[in-house]
């Protein structure tokens, strides 16, 4: 099942009822880019400590990369207006780096992405954004160069992420990308979100507990 993924889409002002779906299988993901260079960029400054006492996220988005883009002065792709439609970011070697804080995807989320191309990811990070429904795929080094300078020299041009095929693909270009295949099975299948099986199957959980003698012991 496709994901146009306007669902993901809150951009700087989701409001609490408009949240991910449950259950969501997600197989393809097509729309502009946005490309952030460096490598070890840590989760501090994708979402400064300050801002992690939200317990409800919301707002986040405005917050995505606080202090970098302050210091940039308006210079910072997530504040260039040619990058404001982005729902791909293409980054370098071990984005996520630092500190567990879910707060950094889901601000990295509410600001637009959909979905992350990189040359590396941190363990933590990309398990937070597996449970968020944001994939995270691997490219190899020459080609998330390659990625980001065809972004820069035409922003507005589709790119296509396909978890079925394991590709990305813009123009007559197509570039493989590896995800561990139970995260990607995950995707695919709807299964990423465990909040949502929960609630999918409640009448079953509820069958089975009045089966336990022990849930009703005083």
């Amino acid at each position: 099942m496709s994901l146009a993924m306007s669902l993901l889409r809150p951009h700087r002002r989701l409001s609490l009822h408009k949240q991910i779906p449950t259950m969501t299988q997600i197989s393809t993901i097509t729309g502009p880019a946005l490309p952030l260079t460096g490598n070890d960029i840590d989760t501090d400054r994708i979402i400064p400590a300050r801002f992690l006492k939200s317990i409800t996220f919301d707002g986040l988005g405005d917050h995505a990369f606080e202090d970098d883009r302050q210091q940039m002065n308006g210079a910072h792709p997530f504040d260039q207006p040619q990058y404001q439609s982005a729902r791909i970011l293409v980054v370098n070697r071990n984005f996520g780096c630092g500190s567990s804080r879910e707060h950094a995807p889901q601000a990295i989320a509410r600001w637009g992405i959909q979905t992350l191309i990189g040359e590396s990811f941190a363990e933590i990070f990309f398990g937070n954004c597996v449970a968020m429904g944001v994939p995270c795929v691997v490219a190899e080094s020459e080609a998330v160069r390659q990625l980001q300078a065809a972004i820069a020299a035409n922003p507005e041009q589709p790119f296509t992420l396909d978890l079925s095929a394991m590709t990305v693909t813009y123009g007559d270009t197509v570039i493989p990308v590896t995800m561990g295949d139970g995260p990607r099975q995950m995707f695919l299948h709807g299964t990423w979100d465990a909040c949502g099986q929960l609630v999918a199957q409640s009448q079953e959980i509820q069958a089975t507990a009045a089966r336990l003698p022990y849930v009703a012991w005083a």
